[in-house]
């Protein structure tokens, strides 16, 4: 079986994919981050009087159309206690942000451009135009505006609009559900004491991170042995949970020990590719089962984490009717790199910016794909197309952020 290009792989992901359907109502702290499933109405208008929108007086403006000209002031108007009475000829309220303008009054004059001359008496001392100063009912929106639109991503502007427009709760798009699990007899959980020839396992903490990053609610299925049972098992679980993504950790190949794609095989999965033409990363598995789709990762972590960024993260935010993640970005090369063979290289390496304002991609030297450390360090992955040729220091590349440019070269 040839290698397929990680383009050709993804559009073929994300070409079985639809944005999900469910949806629930949340609280409006819940909200951050999550979609629209509907419009979002106002349920009053905003503001809902004609307001000030500074400290000063609300008056007539046929009564100061002279600089010097000399009013009565008759009360006063704020915030949540407005003047109850009204604005005649030659008369002013003295008035406060966000309080209502009083019948009569058609202008606000602000303090500074006022003298006071004596008690309850004031001296315009700038001309103001009518109108000035006056926030006027529903500037901002009235009753049934649709303001807020199915679709969007809700973020603290548009989280404080929906609470102007009275709404305690919305509907939103239910998060995907990631079922994660980790297989091989090797695998012992974080925080246990591994046997002479076991390891850590930890890869699952990684992808589900990236995916609740990316709008996902996880199912963690634990670590299960290189056993077909165990492993039918706990696809069964992720089945009972109605998971949109079933995500397995090693042993997806075809080698004695790897297990997993077979059995998924015999629990019913479609098979649509699991050889990727990338570096680290070739052994992924693409399938379904049922509804659900299944994404085979790599054991090794670097590779598990890789293939994560350029599939799980953009099959996660389709679903979750998320715009893509952007990550790449034009950098420049600092050290010399060799020509790459047939597979599309990602190549963990620092960023920071140099003198002139661009983005300084530093390759680490050593890019094993067991090295979790590197990953930690790395601030983007250098793209490296396939058969591309060797290029030297100061050479234009793209890189793929993890994490944004600290500092200067």
């Amino acid at each position: 079986m040839s290698l397929l290009p990680v383009a050709d792989a993804l559009a073929r992901l994300l070409g079985r994919a639809s944005t999900l359907q469910r949806q629930e109502m949340v609280g409006l702290h819940e909200a951050t981050g999550r979609v629209l499933a509907s419009d979002v109405s106002a349920r009053l208008t905003h503001p809902a009087f004609d307001n000030s929108a500074m400290d000063g007086y609300a008056l007539r403006h046929a009564d100061i159309e002279q600089i010097g000209s000399e009013l009565t002031v008759i009360g006063q108007s704020a915030a949540g206690h407005g003047f109850s009475g009204s604005v005649g000829p030659g008369q002013a309220v003295r008035i406060f942000t966000g309080a209502p303008v009083p019948p009569g009054a058609d202008t606000v004059l602000i303090q500074e451009d006022a003298d006071v001359i004596a008690e309850g008496r004031i001296r315009t001392t700038f001309a103001v135009a009518r109108g000035r100063h006056i926030r006027p009912k529903g500037q901002d929106f009235v009753l049934g505006d649709s303001v807020l639109r199915a679709g969007e991503s809700l973020d603290f502007g548009r989280l404080t609009v929906a609470a102007g427009m009275n709404h305690a709760e919305l509907p939103v798009l239910c998060r995907p559900k990631i079922a994660i699990l980790a297989t091989g007899d090797e695998l012992r959980s974080p925080g246990s004491m591994p046997g002479p020839d076991q390891i850590i396992a930890s890869n699952t903490y990684g992808v589900a991170a990236l995916a609740r990053d990316n709008g996902a609610e996880i199912i963690d299925l634990g670590i299960v042995g290189d056993n077909s049972d165990a492993i039918s098992h706990a696809v069964g679980r992720a089945v009972s949970a109605k998971a949109d993504i079933l995500v397995t950790l090693g042993g997806a190949s075809v080698g004695d020990h790897d297990l997993v794609q077979a059995t998924l095989l015999a629990c019913g999965m479609t098979l649509d590719f699991w050889r990727i033409a990338m570096r680290p990363g070739k052994p992924l598995m693409v399938g379904t089962l049922g509804a659900m789709h299944v994404l085979g990762l790599p054991g090794n972590p670097v590779s598990s984490l890789v293939c994560s960024l350029l599939f799980l993260e953009p099959l996660t935010r389709h679903l979750a009717g998320l715009r893509p993640r952007d990550r790449f970005a034009d950098a420049i090369l600092a050290t010399p790199l060799a020509a790459n063979d047939k597979r599309q290289d990602y190549i963990r390496a620092t960023l920071s910016i140099d003198e002139k304002g661009r983005l300084l991609a530093g390759p680490f030297s050593r890019q094993d794909s067991s090295m979790m450390q590197v990953f930690a360090k790395a601030d983007c992955l250098i793209v490296r197309p396939p058969q591309a040729p060797a290029i030297d220091a100061g050479a234009p590349c793209e890189v793929m952020i993890l994490r944004p440019a600290s500092g200067r070269s």
